[in-house]
């Protein structure tokens, strides 16, 4: 009998190392989801130091968004062929590249093919982080690796418009990029040092070069459609109706060819199988509803309130403590909860808060701003950890 070539899979790290691993991963998750919100506070002051017009500046948080939808879906793909230590270093030291581009940009071309490039190459950190951080903690501590994950990539997003804010008032917009830079350098020079005898096997896949296209058209179509849906008047513009039909079709064609496809891009078979299938659902929901506000909200506070950028930041800002307290408590009562209860708990809490923030007027004051974005802060921190 031949014996097993089958490799062990890596002991968790433990002391120092466990502390350092966890700490760069998680500033690597950090980094990554603080700049999915930090720029949404300064794209007015953005907009007038390029020369164009807010509107035109808002390109700046689209065309990240859909470069990121459009990678998110290949870093199972990506991680088999490169591995996934390597993919993750490579990741963040693009990132890193784009965002000095970003800060160094002389007009706002040259920036949204910076946004463009540093939304692409952010598409793997959050997956692999987590996949990273599960690899890192022992199976019985799983719980609190996730807490830990849920924590940075929760507070990210939170930080993002009080520091963006902060940063454009007080210094110049171009250093909402430049942060990243001593960041992401020691994040990737840490995980590389910590983690690159711990390497997944990768595999030489072909190419799937016709489900790649149609991913991008249909993904990018759509999320530019959505984003720029309300500033063209919506089915009253033709570039809408365009971008709706083009987003339609190649996403029928997309899901006809990864389903007949033998080496896939995406795997849709996976949801076939309920569990992945509902979970999917419940994250692109929860995190939709998330994200929409972190965007919406300072540019309304800011457009129509006629609030300064730093103030329409720390209005969102109190979301994080709840989410931040609760982390710990979360990570014991997570392996002697029913994920579904939980979810559908945070989903109740999300209604609630947008519920209250319905009744909005130009009149409202700041308590009234504050008090649902404080209150979100309890059904995120449920939701997140699961």
């Amino acid at each position: 009998m031949k014996p097993s070539t089958q490799l062990a899979p890596p002991q968790p790290f433990t002391g120092g190392k466990l502390v350092l691993a966890t700490l760069a991963v998680a500033l690597a998750t950090f980094m990554n989801v603080l700049d999915s919100s930090i720029a949404n506070v300064a794209i007015p002051t953005i907009s007038g130091n390029l020369g164009v017009s807010v509107d035109e500046g808002t390109w700046v948080i689209t065309l990240f968004s859909a470069a990121n939808a459009v990678s998110i879906p290949l870093t199972g793909w990506l991680t088999q062929r490169v591995g996934q230590i390597k993919l993750f270093v490579a990741s963040i030291v693009l990132f890193v590249f784009s965002s000095w581009l970003c800060g160094i940009a002389p007009n706002l071309t040259v920036l949204l093919a910076a946004r463009i490039l540093q939304g692409a190459v952010a598409g793997p950190l959050t997956p692999l982080s987590q996949a990273i951080l599960l690899g890192t903690y022992p199976k019985e501590k799983s719980s609190t690796a996730l807490s830990l994950w849920a924590m940075t990539a929760t507070v990210g997003p939170i930080a993002g418009p009080a520091l963006g804010g902060w940063i454009t008032d007080s210094y110049s917009w171009s250093w909402i990029f430049y942060i990243n830079i001593p960041v992401g350098l020691f994040a990737a020079a840490v995980t590389w040092m910590l983690y690159r005898d711990r390497e997944s096997p990768a595999r030489k896949l072909p190419i799937d070069k016709i489900g790649l296209l149609s991913l991008i058209v249909w993904v990018a179509s759509l999320q530019i459609m959505l984003d720029k849906g309300k500033d063209l008047d919506w089915f009253n513009s033709s570039v809408i109706w365009v971008l709706t039909i083009v987003a339609v079709v190649s996403f029928l064609f997309f899901l006809i060819w990864e389903f007949t496809e033998k080496n896939p891009i995406v795997d849709l078979r996976l949801f076939a199988q309920r569990n992945f299938r509902g979970g999917t659902i419940a994250i692109s929901v929860a995190y939709a509803v998330f994200f929409a506000n972190l965007v919406i909200l300072p540019q309304w506070i800011q457009g129509y309130l006629g609030y300064r950028s730093v103030d329409a930041g720390l209005v969102t800002a109190p979301l994080g403590i709840f989410a931040v307290l609760l982390a710990p408590v979360m990570a014991k009562l997570m392996p002697k909860s029913d994920a579904r209860v939980l979810a559908t708990l945070a989903f109740i809490g999300y209604a609630g808060v947008f519920f209250m923030r319905s009744n909005y007027t130009t009149g409202v004051d700041a308590w009234t701003l504050i008090l649902p974005t404080l209150l979100q802060g309890i059904p995120t921190a449920l939701f997140s950890c699961r």
